[in-house]
């Protein structure tokens, strides 16, 4: 089935080959986010919930230019360089899915910038 990229024109040029999101059939991919600007800039720095706020935007507006919403996102991948950041990184995602709460996981891992605190990657279904 083929697939069609999405990438909103706001957004800054990708750090790598990469489409912000990929829409195949009824289902949206998103990319994996970090809260980077333009030149791949880390916006944020030391701050997971405002990266987390970042990221999560990222994947709203990125959903929207599919024609999704949050509240189609049926799955996150969830990626934090330390773990004593999963408070404050779960108080902003619970803004972002106040009702029914989509499938995720969250693991501890570096991510490709060392001053990036969270990565997300979301998968949707209108």
């Amino acid at each position: 089935m083929p697939f069609e990229p999405i990438n909103p024109p706001q957004f800054p040029t990708p750090i790598a080959p990469y489409s912000a999101g990929a829409k195949a059939g009824n289902t949206v991919y998103v990319s994996g986010v970090l809260a980077l600007g333009e030149g791949g800039v880390v916006l944020h720095v030391g701050d997971a919930a405002a990266q987390t706020r970042h990221v999560l935007e990222v994947i709203k507006t990125t959903l929207e230019a599919a024609g999704a919403t949050m509240a189609d996102v049926a799955m996150n991948h969830i990626f934090l360089k330390d773990l004593a950041d999963y408070a404050a990184f779960n108080a902003v995602y619970a803004e972002y899915f106040p009702g029914a709460k989509p499938a995720r996981y969250c693991i501890r891992c570096d991510l490709v910038k060392p001053d990036c605190l969270v990565e997300i990657a979301s998968v949707a279904h209108l």
